[in-house]
This record gives structure tokens, sequence and C-alpha cells, in this order.
């Protein structure tokens, strides 16, 4: 089972990344791993697998443009982690740091280009950990997942199925319904006025203190200036996962 659930969590992650060529290739991969990822009947599966069916046929220059609209545009979609916990503000660099000596310890390597909070590397990196490891994350992350699960099915977009398929693996779905609510009323933030706006009120700022520093200030916009430089896999890599107990109401 802890092969099976390092494929699913693999599958996860690149279903979240940016979509590219290589997805689409992998995609019976993917939609293999999800099938015979261990989870709980509560877990949207068979939503998960329909969406792999749906990017198989869908125009790949399309599918990209309505990622770029959802993800790469305003904050409230972000798929980096400490922008809905620390915004722009300095207690998000010692995150960064705290967070790079996580993985390092745990012998996880990032390429020159990836920031450690967004979601997809951090699943990616749970993959190679044992279930409780998975488990003790996930709900670490819970109310960030349930937020952005919330955000997204506003948008009908089919990423919502991720945060929401990970809160199903500890039993706290329900804990999306507590942001439903407070979402329906939140305005736009990725439209080109909501854009505009924010560029007009937030003070240019022409030096940094420190390289990481300088990483945090144009983090989105780097993500989305080096979208044609980046390397995805062209298959699920499948890192060795050691023998572990299982998370709570998969086994």
């Amino acid at each position: 089972m802890a092969d099976a659930l390092a494929r699913g969590m693999r599958a996860l992650a690149r279903l979240l990344d940016y979509p590219d060529a290589a997805l689409i290739e992998a995609l019976p991969e993917v939609g293999a791993a999800i099938e015979a990822m261990p989870l709980p009947a509560t877990a949207p599966r068979q939503p998960l697998l329909a969406w792999c069916r749906q990017l198989a046929s869908s125009d790949l220059l399309d599918s990209q443009a309505a990622y770029v609209a959802q993800f790469d545009r305003g904050r409230a979609t972000s798929l980096l982690l400490f922008e809905h916990v620390h915004g722009e503000s300095r207690d998000r660099g010692q995150a960064m740091v705290d967070l790079l000596a996580e993985y390092e310890a745990a012998g996880f390597v990032l390429g020159e280009r990836e920031l450690p909070d967004h979601l997809p590397l951090l699943l990616e990196f749970l993959s190679t950990r044992p279930e409780e490891d998975i488990a003790r994350w996930i709900g670490e992350i819970r109310h960030i997942l349930a937020l952005l699960t919330a955000r997204l099915e506003k948008h009908d977009c089919h990423q919502s199925l991720i945060p929401l398929t990970l809160l199903c693996m500890i039993g706290a779905e329900a804990e999306v319904d507590a942001h439903r609510e407070q979402v329906s009323s939140e305005p736009a933030d990725n439209t080109p006025a909501a854009i505009d706006a924010v560029w007009e009120e937030e003070a240019v700022r022409f030096s940094a203190e420190s390289d990481q520093d300088c990483a945090l200030q144009s983090a989105e916009g780097k993500r989305l200036a080096e979208r044609s430089q980046q390397v995805h896999p062209e298959t699920i890599r499948l890192p060795d996962v050691p023998p572990s107990t299982s998370i709570g109401g998969l086994s």
C-alpha cells in the first residue's frame, strides 16, 4: 500500500502543477495511480479520473491559459502556501528557511527555480515520506487546504479536487464548509482591474536585504516568466517509500 500511496501523491502533485505536453502523455499513468491510490470512500476519486479524461481531450493551450489565469494572477488561490499565512511579511522568509531545512534533513533536493512552499512540490516531497508523516503534514496545513478548496470550487476549478482529496485522507473534508460562505462574498482578485489596483497600492522596492528576500518579492511573477523554462518529468517518478503505518481511514 505504501507504494500505491506514493504513486497517488505524485499523481496529485502532477495534476496540480502547470499542464504541459508531458502531463498529457503521462495521463494514463496518472489515472492508474489515482485509481489504485488508497483513499477513503469520501474522496472524489471518480471526479479526479473524469478530470484526467477531460484533460486528455482538451486543447493544451486552453488548459494552460486557464491555469495561468487562475493561479498566476491574484493571490486568493495561490499555490504558494505561505502566501496565505504570511503574505509578503518577513516572517515568510524565515518560514521558507525552516521548510527548506525540513526538506534537506529528509534528503529531498529542490531545483534551482523551485519554491519550497509550492503545494505541488510539497506533495512530491510527501510522496517520499511514511504514511504517518503524510498525515501529519496534511494536518498542519488543513486550514489552508480548506480555504483553497472553497475558493477553487467557487470558480468551478477542477484543481479544487486535489486539496479536497488531501482533506479526505485525514477525515477533515467538513472543514471546507466553514469557508464557503466567506468565500462566496469575496471579490475576485485576478481580474485586470484588481491586478492594476494591487500594483498601484504596493510600494516599489528597489533593494532586498538578502537573496531569499529578493526571491520572495517576485515569487509569482518569476514563476509565470519561467513557465517555458520549467522541465517536468515525462512520467511519474516512483520514489522508494519505507514501510509505515497507515493514514487514518485509509487502511
